[in-house]
């Protein structure tokens, strides 16, 4: 009986997974996969699979198997036979950042588990499991060649893509890269609506729907659409005259929202009959390339206009430099020198060199000075001018006499020693390679606003190379100031004698901020005599305000270090034009610099120039090509030159020189 009993029970578990087993895989096979509808889950299933059938599992499969299916029940909602067939029970994937005892605790769970799922989000919960899985190898490999596959089909894609298209689109974008469209912040050649964050709406949309009109238009003419091509551009006319020069939405008239209107229908009309994403692409980047051409033309035509500017003299200060020279030379000659001449060799006294043409400019700069000084009496002002306004100067300082301050006007054609065996520029001006360089507008080097510039006078005229010769005019004086005729003095300068230059010939403000450069944008670095004596980074700074110790300039012979350097450059390979850069070289590793409250510079070319700063500063400088006398000067700064400017003058107003 008991060999009986034996041999039976064994049977019993078998039969029992032999029954259970078909309807066990039918529940799996049937129930939705987990990235199925969440809704077709139910407890009892889950129930069905936790309580009876793992139990007996267990004693038939591994512990690893076993996780498996624990894990898919637990996160993942009821496991399905796709999560059998994928990973084929293998080990190549596992829980990330989870072991396998967390796996046989899970199991273990009450059923509020479940409750706490159907409560979330499908997306969340599946994208949650998806998260905890990691690609095995194999599958990792798979998906980077599905990507390269795809990578490849887009670069087909898009070398089938039209050519003319690319082309377009690439010479568009290079002709954008080279057009700066931000040219010294508000004072640029963009209208005045481009700088607004917040332009007029109504402007704006008639300006965007004559752009589109034109595009249509074209499409239009080029599908031989001629009823339509007579209404957008019948249309177009009248949204042109509409807007006129109108730059905002008060200088519309009421009519014009009527206009709008018609114009919108005609371009919806457009859209429908020639609407081609690619035709109409292209269209646009054609006109963005023809208006980058417009602007670039408007930007050589705004240099070159400038330029002339620059170069002319207004005709108020030619009127008042023939009325004083007229004047001059009717006086008698006894009344034609200037008192206290004793004080210009005088080395105790605060002396300042100006060298200059503009009557009117030199006026100011003196007058300046004089107001601002604290002992007028003590500074003495060297005027330097050519042979055509050393008359009218004269007469100017006769008949204005600057109270108790010294001044003397000197004409430059009178120093005998400076001429063409002792001086390279005017040695260099007698060739006839120079004289065609300066004077053939169509020298091949020099087209267009550049030919304007190089031959601009005041790069020829002594006076602007008189700077390097200041001992030889002054041989008596030991310290002097020197001043161009576009700044404007708002301070007692007397404290600049006081400085010490630590054995240094030239004390100036320097000027490698934000907005100047250093030594390689004024040299040529390509040329060895520049490469080897000179640092490419080396600080720049300001010609127009100088203090000058005439003693260590005798010393260490910087005439003739200049002469040194402009006879190198006899072919303009060191430098092209200018004193400054021959400056730079002549003073290298000899200039001091001077705090910036004394010398702030760009108030004829930079709109951006702090106004504290023009407020504390002892000079403030107008260089550049706006010139304060010049109409094409800066409004925002003009004020700070006028007040020096005597316009009740009766000279000035039988010149129409007013403010």
């Amino acid at each position: 009986m008991p060999p009986n009993k034996g041999s039976h029970f064994p049977l019993l578990p078998f039969l029992l997974l032999c029954l259970l087993a078909p309807l066990i895989f039918f529940f799996l096979h049937t129930l939705p996969d987990q990235d199925g509808d969440s809704t077709v889950r139910n407890t009892q299933v889950a129930k069905l699979s936790e309580w009876q059938v793992l139990p007996d599992l267990k004693s038939l499969f591994s512990k690893e198997v076993l996780d498996v299916i624990v894990s898919g029940t637990n996160d993942l909602g009821p496991l399905s036979l796709e999560n059998f067939r994928k990973n084929n029970l293998s080990a190549s994937w596992r829980v990330v950042g989870s072991k396998s005892s967390d796996a046989t605790f899970q199991l273990k769970q009450p059923e509020n588990n479940a409750r706490q799922e159907k409560q979330k989000a499908e997306e969340d919960r599946f994208s949650v499991g998806r998260a905890l899985w990691t690609d095995s190898p194999v599958q990792l490999s798979r998906r980077q060649l599905i990507e390269k596959k795809k990578e490849k089909r887009a670069a087909a894609l898009v070398k089938h893509d039209d050519e003319v298209v690319v082309k377009l689109e690439d010479s568009a974008i290079e002709h954008s890269k080279s057009v700066d469209s931000a040219v010294l912040g508000k004072y640029n050649i963009w209208r005045k609506e481009n700088e607004n964050e917040n332009p007029d709406s109504t402007v704006r949309l008639m300006r965007d729907q004559i752009i589109m009109a034109r595009v249509y238009l074209s499409i239009a003419k080029m599908k031989n659409k001629l009823q339509l091509y007579q209404e957008l551009e019948s249309q177009l006319k009248e949204s042109q005259r509409a807007l006129g020069e109108a730059t905002s939405d008060a200088e519309l008239d009421k009519s014009e929202h009527e206009k709008i209107k018609v114009m919108g229908q005609v371009l919806s009309k457009a859209k429908e009959q020639l609407y081609d994403c690619k035709l109409v692409t292209s269209k646009l980047r054609a006109m963005l390339q023809t208006a980058d051409v417009q602007v670039r033309g408007l930007k050589k035509q705004s240099t070159f206009l400038s330029q002339l500017a620059a170069k002319t003299i207004p005709d108020g200060i030619h009127c008042l430099s023939m009325r004083l020279t007229i004047d001059y030379y009717l006086l008698p000659p006894e009344k034609r020198k200037f008192p206290r001449s004793e004080n210009l060799e005088n080395p105790n006294l605060y002396h300042y060199a100006l060298f200059s043409d503009n009557v009117l400019a030199a006026s100011v700069v003196v007058n300046s000075a004089i107001m601002n000084a604290k002992d007028p009496s003590k500074h003495v002002f060297h005027l330097v001018t050519d042979k055509l306004n050393f008359a009218a100067v004269n007469m100017w300082f006769l008949l204005n006499p600057p109270g108790k301050a010294t001044i003397n006007v000197e004409n430059v054609d009178e120093l005998k020693w400076l001429n063409s065996s002792y001086c390279p520029v005017l040695k260099q001006l007698e060739s006839a390679k120079m004289k065609e360089y300066y004077f053939k507008a169509g020298h091949p080097t020099t087209t267009g606003a550049s030919s304007l510039k190089y031959r601009n006078p005041k790069y020829l005229s002594m006076l602007n190379h008189l700077r390097f010769y200041l001992p030889q005019v002054y041989p008596k004086l030991d310290k002097i100031l020197f001043l161009d005729d576009d700044i404007v003095v708002q301070k007692d300068l007397t404290g600049l004698w006081d400085v010490d230059l630590h054995g240094k010939v030239n004390g100036a403000v320097e000027t490698c901020g934000e907005s100047f450069h250093r030594f390689d944008k004024y040299l040529n670095f390509s040329n060895p005599h520049i490469a080897k004596n000179f640092d490419p980074n080396a600080c720049g700074w300001a010609y127009g305000m100088n203090m000058f110790d005439l003693k260590e300039w005798k010393k260490k012979d910087i005439t003739g270090i200049y002469h040194k350097w402009q006879n190198l450059n006899e072919d303009r390979v060191l430098w092209k034009l200018g004193t400054l850069p021959p400056g730079l070289m002549t003073f290298y590793g000899l200039t001091h610099p001077l705090n910036k409250s004394w010398h702030v510079l760009g108030l004829g070319y930079n709109p951006s120039v702090d106004r504290s700063d023009i407020e504390k500063a002892a000079v403030v400088h107008y260089n550049g090509n706006m010139k304060p006398w010049l109409e094409i000067a800066m409004t925002k700064y003009r004020s700070y030159w006028t007040k020096y400017v005597k316009f009740n003058h009766p000279y000035l107003q039988n010149c129409k020189l007013h403010e």
